[in-house]
């Protein structure tokens, strides 16, 4: 069976920035799938935002995000839509 591609959004909460490292690694691994990336981190706290534009089958970006949200101290919710 052909997995469908999905294009939509991928938001990432660092609680913690000790986190990063991991993450950078982790996106890196799915580098194929990710269009767009933006950073924000929080200067008045140790905590930072990922937005993530991504495209691609949906097994590799269940994946990434759950590969994510596995991290301490991380969050990751994604909107995801049918590419046609």
């Amino acid at each position: 069976m052909e997995q469908e591609t999905r294009l939509g959004f991928i938001g990432i909460v660092m609680d913690d920035r000790g986190a990063a490292d991991e993450i950078n690694h982790i996106i890196g691994e799915y580098s194929a799938v990710v269009r767009a990336r933006i950073g924000v981190p929080d200067n008045r706290a140790a905590s930072a935002v990922i937005g993530l534009i991504v495209e691609g089958e949906n097994l590799a970006l269940g994946s990434l995000t759950a590969k994510l949200g596995n991290l301490k101290g991380v969050q990751v919710k994604s909107a995801l839509s049918k590419k046609k």
